[in-house]
Parts: structure tokens; sequence; C-alpha cells
């Protein structure tokens, strides 16, 4: 039989469609596959082999009876950011505790609805605020991939979807749940040699995931494969009732998008995303891709994003503004954790001080500051107009073209500890990606090459709003072009 681990989303679901496996043996397979891999990489911060067991059972049963759904028998991997009914939710933040959520997300609902499995929740920075998976209470998320110069270094895995990105491709899960508040999906998916896709904002509805930046905040998947983020995103996505941002919109199927031809679409190059001390390897990757788009008869424009020089630090004020907003729940006196105090101000204090990492507390003594009376109309409001003048460049670019092309990070993976004691050369890692949140647009970031020391990297498909569907068919292009087939040595569990 084929290694069951190895198999893609979409080849394990016709494997199960044929009778070829079963969910239980497949599920049976991953749950082995992370008992022997994580104590290495770290990707999973609670396993729930039971439940996927029984979850798998189940799955059979429905399939034995003709009731299968779309991801039937499916054994994914769940981003701790998602509420997850009976099962221990925090958001890799010790302010949380072991807190256990008496509901479900909208997201993962959709996922068990359609007859996927859980294997369990994935570590991930701690409330996302992290570009390198190293801000978790769980510890530091290990990359599968390792530098070929010999050295074994531990890479990061990219952040703050850094446990679902090394998950998928270490193949400890099918697929992955994750979220994406400015790069959080793509950077992690180039890191790593995954595909990762962030739809529009209000596609999936954020009702039962833990809030960062409610305005910027939007799940999508982690997978192997363009047609594999496709199948995931046709049950994350869906309007619900208890998200007011959520979207009463048609919803497509985004698999017929796979392998549609390019011929005539016009793909936009922004000048501005060429920016300085760019490795070559990234120059270089970026117009290999704009040479398969030429090939495939795309017509490539050069366009100009004006305003994008200020996208990072407008969204270094909004973010952590509506961090603070959304943080100041977490007080010690409902559920999590509680740290005693002589009056109700120590228990506060106490209770954020010891709850809270140093990046959280970065993050949210910054929003606190910009929110402050005197200061709002100086940073908030000001960042607010930048990001207007933001979505009005891509509003006038894609009046011109179909989609835009350009890296999805500055570079590969880069070693743990390598860039924490300095927040703004950490904060530049989502320089390529930021101003796709700001805009509440999508991108999808796809795997194509390796840079000189054999590490994956990813360029990015940024689509007009709603236009998921020119995302996947261009990223289906890239792919098919690169066919990028590289994998890590597996070192982590031999």
């Amino acid at each position: 039989m084929t290694d069951l681990t190895g198999l893609t989303l979409s080849d394990a679901l016709d494997g199960l469609n044929s009778k070829a496996f079963s969910s239980e043996e497949i599920t049976t397979a991953y749950v082995d596959a992370i008992e022997k891999a994580n104590g290495a990489l770290n990707a999973y911060i609670l396993q729930t082999p039971e439940k996927a067991i029984n979850m798998a059972k189940a799955s059979d049963a429905r399939r034995a009876k003709g009731e299968a759904g779309a991801l039937e028998g499916a054994p994914l991997g769940i981003k701790d950011l998602f509420s997850t009914e009976g099962v221990r939710t925090t958001a890799c933040s010790h302010i949380l505790g072991e807190f256990t959520p008496p509901y479900e997300s909208t997201v993962t609902a959709n996922l068990w609805r359609e007859g996927a499995v859980m294997l369990g929740k994935l570590n991930m920075d701690e409330f996302a605020m992290g570009s390198s998976n190293e801000t978790s209470f769980y510890g530091n998320v290990i990359n599968p991939w390792r530098r070929n110069d010999g050295g074994n270094a531990d890479l990061t895995p990219g952040g703050s979807s850094g446990g679902s990105a090394s998950a998928v491709a270490a193949d400890l899960c099918l697929a992955a749940t994750a979220s994406d508040t400015g790069g959080s999906i793509r950077q992690p998916a180039s890191f790593t040699g995954t595909v990762g896709i962030k739809p529009t904002y209000g596609r999936a509805s954020r009702f039962g995931m833990v809030a960062f930046a409610s305005s910027l905040d939007q799940a999508g998947p982690i997978a192997k494969t363009v047609k594999d983020a496709a199948i995931m995103l046709n049950v994350m996505c869906s309007h619900d009732e208890k998200d007011s941002t959520s979207l009463k919109v048609e919803q497509p199927d985004w698999t017929k998008a796979i392998g549609e031809p390019v011929k005539g679409m016009k793909i936009g190059v922004p000048k501005e995303y060429r920016v300085d001390g760019m490795p070559e390897d990234i120059e270089k990757l970026w117009q290999q891709g704009i040479d398969w788009l030429k090939a495939a008869g795309c017509e490539i424009v050069d366009v100009s994003l004006p305003h994008t020089k200020y996208a990072l630090p407008a969204y270094y004020i909004v973010a952590p503004a509506e961090a603070s907003s959304n943080l100041a729940r977490y007080d010690g006196m409902r559920y999590g954790l509680r740290q005693a105090g002589d009056n109700l101000t120590d228990i506060y204090q106490n209770t954020r001080a010891e709850g809270f990492g140093a990046e959280v507390k970065r993050r949210l003594m910054i929003g606190t500051y910009v929110l402050s009376a005197g200061y709002y109309d100086a940073y908030y409001l000001k960042a607010q107009k930048v990001r207007t003048k933001i979505l009005q460049d891509f509003q006038n670019v894609f009046e011109e073209v179909d989609a835009l092309l350009t890296p999805t990070c500055p570079s590969a993976a880069f070693a743990l500890g390598e860039r924490m004691d300095d927040p703004i050369s950490m904060y530049l890692n989502d320089v390529f990606t930021v101003t796709a949140n700001l805009a509440g647009l999508p991108g999808i970031s796809v795997p194509v090459a390796t840079d000189h020391h054999g590490l994956p990297m990813g360029l990015q498909v940024i689509g007009k709003a709603l236009d998921e569907t020119a995302c996947l068919r261009v990223a289906a292009q890239l792919e098919e072009a690169a066919q990028f087939k590289a994998k890590p040595a597996n070192w982590w569990s031999a």
C-alpha cells in the first residue's frame, strides 16, 4: 500500500472513495507519524488520538451507508486559534490556561459536518502575534526543512501558523486550518514548501476564532497542493449569521478553477515590491514566475501601488490597536489564568503580567498608546486613512489587471533566534503580505523553487475582492510550470 501519510488530500479522498483504505487506517497512520515526529518538530501542542480514531470509525460507518461528506474521513490538524468543543483551546497563550470551549468555531464545525477527522491542535505564535512561531507558550515550532550546507540549525516554519505549516510539510496531517492577519498563512507556506491561501475578508466566519485584530483576521487552509487548498476552502468558507462581518455572497466550487487556462489574463507586477536588499534568489524567482505566466499566454503589465511603503507602519498601528481592545477581556475574572492580588487592580495587573508573553505585551502597549487620548488622531486615525489609500491603489490597478504576482516573502526560512532581538527585522517578514489584509483581498502562496541553501520559496498571487478563482487559476499554472516536488529529508523521526 502507498505510504498513506504522503498522499495529497485529493488523492486521499479518492482512495477513501474507492475503498482502497479506510479512514481508520489513514488516521492511525497519522497518529503514529505524529507520535514519532512531534518531539522533534513541536507542531502539535495537543494530540487527540482517541478522538481521531473514534471520528474515523464514525466516518467509515457513514461512508458504508453512502452518506459521505466532501472531506469524509480526512485527518486534519487544527490551529489552536479555532475553538473546538470539549478540546482545550488557548491560542498558545498562558493566560488562557486550560480553557476548554463549550462551543465550536464555525470553520471547524463546517469541517466536521463534511466528515473531517481532528488529529489535534497545532502550535502557533501566541494570539497569532509573530512571524516565526517563537512566541508560543508551548515552545518553538521547528521547520522540517534544513539548509543543505551540512548545518543542523533549527529553522523557523514562519508564523503565526507555524504549527500548521510544519505539520503539512512533514506529512503529519493531510491539510490544516490556519489564519492570516498580516501574512500568517502565506509566509509559513512559503517557508515550508506548502500552499496557503487567505480568502477575501468575510468569506470565512470568524465566530469561535480567538481574536487578534478583528478587521484583519481571516481563516484559510495550508495544504500540499493548490487543488487541496481549493478543496479545504470550499468547506471552510460560508456565510454565518453569528459573524457580523461574514459576507452573504455566492460561493463557487473553487476546485473548478484548477487547470483552467490562464491565456489572456492580465497579470500585474507592482514595482514597489522590489525592495532594497532583496536576495538575488527572490529576484530570480519572481522573474521566473513572470516568464512562466508569459509562456502560458498571460499579458504581463507593470503597475504601481504607490502607498505600499506605508503599509507596514499602518499595519503595525491598526493591528496592535485592535489587539489592545480585543485582549482587554483577559482579566483573570471569568476563565483562564488568575493570579492573586491584594485588590482588583493587582489581580488584573498580576494576571496580565504573568499570562501574556513579551511580544504580546509589546503589541498591547503599542496599541494602547495609539488609541490613547492625544495620540488617536496622530496615529490610529492616520493609519486608517493610509489603509483607505492602499485599498484605492488596488482598486485602480485592478481596473487594468486580473491579478498581481509578487514574491511571498523577502527571504527563505531563517534560523530560530536569528531575529528575535530585532522586532523591526522580524516585522519586515510581512512586507509583501500585509497589503492584502489591509485591503481585505484574497492572496495565495505557492511553492515554486528552492534557494541556494535548498530551502523552499513561494510566489504570491493577489486577486480582486471575492476573486479567489483568479488566484487559484494563476497559482495552479505556476504549480504546473514549476513542478515543485522537493520534500524535506526526514530527520525528525529517523
